[in-house]
């Protein structure tokens, strides 16, 4: 059994390389106890040196990046994925584009539209549909979470009940198995579940890594969704678990 402190550090290297563990892939590694490991995620949580998670943790910048440094991890693949969803969208249909970096590329590919409504809470995705003069935006309110740049909260939630769309475009920070989907932020989940609530057709955007990947908030079970637009290096396992699903997999 490895000291205490040695094993923390171990638990420590293996998330810098990761980004993300589960407490049964370190009790294995480790040879102790998931009880032991819990513990010592909680610890290193109370250190400020990661965040817990349901059945594991993340490194603390995973969450805390800004929208600026998001943009740049797999910004070629976020860009082909939000071209693809683009092309799902047809004339005349309201939408709703969740805050996130994918959902923003989806933002760049809507100038040909000559009738669309679009909805959103995130302030970087309406700030650039602002020189679309054909598009009819619209943004409820809500308090600013600064580094999703997006608008949630008791306002935000009832706004969009008041509304309806045709399709969903929603950002995800990860997906789990045996769940379905997940973010980082309890308030961006709980305003996630309105969305769909009003929504006629559940569309995921998300490149292949965060089917490795999950996060603090539960969104939905899979049977919320209609389609997901992801690349083509998602592994043959995630790709049969949605298909399972009656997921319908669009590859940009």
């Amino acid at each position: 059994m490895k000291k205490t402190a040695q094993r923390r550090s171990l638990i420590l290297q293996k998330l810098d390389e990761l980004g993300e563990v589960s407490v049964n892939d370190l009790s294995e590694m480790l040879e102790v106890s998931e009880v032991t490991i819990r513990n010592d995620l909680d610890k290193l949580e109370n250190s400020n040196l990661l965040v817990r998670a349901h059945g594991g943790a993340f490194k603390t910048n995973n969450i805390a990046l800004t929208v600026t440094e998001k943009r740049k991890i797999n910004h070629d693949t976020k860009r082909l994925i939000g071209k693809k969803a683009a092309s799902l969208i047809n004339e005349g249909d309201s939408i709703i584009l969740d805050s996130g970096t994918t959902t923003f590329e989806i933002s760049n590919n809507l100038e040909k539209f000559k009738s669309l409504t679009v909805i959103s809470n995130a302030l970087d995705i309406v700030n650039n549909l602002a020189q679309y003069k054909n598009l009819q935006v619209y943004m409820p309110g809500g308090y600013l979470k600064e580094f999703s740049m997006s608008l949630v909260g008791p306002m935000a939630e009832r706004n969009f009940r008041q509304l309806y769309c045709n399709k969903l475009f929603l950002g995800i920070d990860g997906v789990k198995a045996n769940s379905g989907f997940f973010t980082h932020y309890m308030e961006e989940a709980h305003l996630n579940q309105i969305m769909i609530d009003i929504a006629e057709e559940v569309i995921i955007v998300a490149d292949s890594s965060k089917f490795k990947k999950s996060g603090l908030a539960f969104i939905c079970g899979f049977d919320k969704i209609n389609k997901v637009v992801t690349d083509d290096k998602i592994e043959e396992a995630d790709l049969k678990m949605l298909k399972q699903h009656n997921i319908d997999v669009i590859i940009a």
